[in-house]
């Protein structure tokens, strides 16, 4: 398995604005640049927080990048996955519409009555007690043959899985805006490391619209 995590910050590595609400960081090259990696992706995935900010779709957009996903004999829309330990995705969230599979992770936490409404609408994984075993649940995709994983977000979800050593490369884009503030989401919120950070090598740095795309791997 293979996981990019992908993201866009502020200039001062902010997600969003302390309301948590979605901000315009990038452009339409960005834009163009995060369809064609969903598009080479078997999934595309999500914590609870960013379903419920942001109501995402998490599909394609490019008919055409469509079309190529269909010719190389991939479905025309990657999956997507929603990392969500107490079942908190609303039943009717966009990334639970019929435009491409879903699954939906959840921990044995989740009320059952949670999980016989979603069972209806997403394919469901049980990995961990009280929060999802990241672990656990990223072998259980990969048995589904979801071996080319996008991650875009948020930052809870983002940490946990740098902090599991799931992170393969990390693509930011850097936007051109001070947004600020103590509480707005930073790329990895959660508890922070104190030792053992994890170490990136930059691979690639290219200016796009009014910012710049950076491009990382995660040293082994």
């Amino acid at each position: 398995m293979h996981v990019v995590v992908n993201a866009a910050t502020s200039a001062d590595g902010k997600l969003s604005s302390r309301r948590r609400e979605q901000i315009a960081i990038s452009g339409e090259e960005d834009f163009a640049r995060v369809d064609r990696l969903r598009a080479d992706s078997d999934a595309v995935v999500v914590g609870v927080g960013t379903v419920v900010a942001d109501d995402p779709r998490l599909t394609v957009k490019d008919e055409s990048l469509c079309e190529d996903r269909l010719e190389r004999g991939a479905p025309e829309q990657p999956a997507r996955v929603v990392i969500d330990s107490k079942g908190r995705t609303p039943t009717d969230a966009a990334v639970l519409s019929d435009a491409a599979p879903t699954y939906v992770c959840l921990s044995e936490a989740a009320p059952v009555d949670t999980r016989m409404d979603l069972a209806d609408h997403a394919e469901l994984v049980t990995a961990g007690d009280d929060r999802v075993d990241l672990l656990r649940a990223f072998a259980a995709l990969q048995e589904q043959g979801l071996e080319r994983i996008m991650v875009e977000g948020g930052g809870e979800l983002i940490f946990s899985l740098f902090e599991v050593g799931l992170v393969d490369e990390l693509r930011l884009f850097v936007g051109s805006t001070i947004i600020g503030g103590r509480d707005a989401p930073t790329l990895a919120d959660g508890t922070g490391f104190v030792e053992e950070f994890p170490l990136l090598e930059l691979e690639r740095v290219e200016r796009l619209d009014d910012g710049a795309l950076l491009q990382w791997t995660v040293k082994s």
